[in-house]
């Protein structure tokens, strides 16, 4: 055997391995970066944008994991099919009236945005984002070297009457989230669904619909997808890890049937496919039927918290300050003096143990320093109070 010389060795491990131009530009997620911050149990966290494991079913999971070990143990541990496992296809084909065959099980949906990215993205390719935008969507998006143009927001969502032929033309799509956004916590009305829908229509857009915050709705009347709209043109990402547990880590995708054999050629790329046993395990759980009251439970609790942020707000943030009223999701979306730079509030927040995510981060091209986010369903009511009160202030100080 020839050993290395001890020149070889010694360059080796005194020069970096070279990485690709790629992997130098990747970054941390400032969410993941703040709730660093956060670890002592003192601090109040309305960083993170995590359910409530109080809300997860284990006693349903556990009684589905005996039953897929008792019956289908040595297939629940096998390799599968890159498309999924069937039956679980099927449920979701069936909640949103589609052909199974457009059905792709996705290792949480975070999987379903890289793969998009894979399958769309070039070095310069234009995409479409909300200003604000989903954080985690802009990670995965941003490794594959995007040109990102910037679709303005009102408190009403995505504003359909900017979305000019000028900044879609050439545009591979437009990622949205039109309920209960992350970070804004705001939700696009019926008419502007309708008008995105025949704008992007007359376009040729692809809209990319993520949606893992419409289950959980705490008032008003469910509002119908893009993609049942536009299902041709349309591809619609959603996810169990509001509903059922994120540690699953199970997703899927409904794609037009031009796009659909792409991805599951990524993903066959990526993973070969999502673990068998998490799908099973899943769909034993959703066969039972329990769903819609376990979601209803989730969101009697969620809409409380929300509730109670709100009231917080209304009696301790001082004049000049703005915020989201969301009907549903996990977040509200705060407004500051253009005179406040929240990710320097966020230093002097820590020390008075309370935590949020400055709103900077959110935006692709032109960030807002004056905004934050506050996510409101793991922090009890008693301590929302304690926390915004404290928050509020701090803001008082600074105005």
């Amino acid at each position: 055997m020839k050993l290395e010389s001890t020149s070889e060795a010694s360059r080796t491990h005194s020069e970096p391995f070279q990485l690709s131009r790629r992997a130098q530009a990747l970054t941390s997620s400032v969410i993941r970066e703040v709730l660093k911050l956060t670890e002592k149990p003192e601090i109040i966290s309305f960083a993170g944008g995590l359910p409530a494991a109080q809300t997860f079913p284990v006693d349903a999971l556990r009684a589905a994991c005996n039953r897929v070990f008792v019956a289908t143990p040595e297939s629940a541990l096998q390799y599968g099919p890159t498309e999924g496992f069937q039956p679980l296809r099927q449920w979701v084909a069936e909640k949103h009236n589609v052909d199974p065959a457009r059905v792709l099980i996705t290792t949480g949906s975070q999987q379903a945005l890289d793969l998009l990215g894979k399958v769309f993205i070039d070095p310069g390719s234009k995409v479409l984002v909300e200003a604000p935008t989903y954080l985690g969507a802009l990670q995965a998006f941003s490794i594959f070297e995007p040109d990102y143009m910037e679709v303005p927001t009102d408190d009403n969502g995505l504003q359909v009457d900017q979305l000019s032929a000028s900044l879609a033309d050439g545009a591979r799509f437009l990622y949205t989230i039109p309920n209960f956004q992350n970070p804004t916590g705001r939700e696009l009305s019926l008419t502007r669904r309708q008008a995105l829908v025949e704008r992007a229509r007359a376009l040729g857009l692809l809209l990319v619909e993520d949606n893992p915050y419409g289950e959980l709705r705490y008032s008003g009347t469910p509002i119908a997808s893009l993609h049942s709209m536009h299902p041709e043109g349309v591809v619609y990402l959603g996810s169990f890890s509001k509903i059922l547990a994120p540690g699953l880590r199970l997703g899927y995708m409904l794609a037009p049937a031009s796009i659909h054999a792409k991805l599951v050629q990524a993903k066959q790329a990526s993973d070969l496919h999502t673990p068998t046993f998490t799908q099973r395990l899943a769909w034993e759980v959703l066969s039972t039927g329990m769903l819609d009251q376990h979601v209803a439970s989730v969101c009697d609790r969620y809409g409380k918290h929300c509730a109670a942020m709100l009231d917080a707000l209304s009696r301790h943030m001082p004049a000049g300050v703005r915020w989201s009223e969301p009907r549903g999701g996990m977040f509200i979306w705060v407004d500051l003096p253009p005179c406040v730079d929240a990710m320097a509030l966020l230093q002097e927040s820590v020390a008075s143990q309370v935590a949020f995510v400055p709103g900077a981060p959110f935006y692709a091209n032109s960030p807002r320093p004056n905004t934050l986010r506050l996510a409101f369903v793991t922090v009890p009511p008693a301590q929302i109070e304690t926390g915004i009160a404290r928050l509020g202030h701090i803001l008082a100080r600074h105005l």
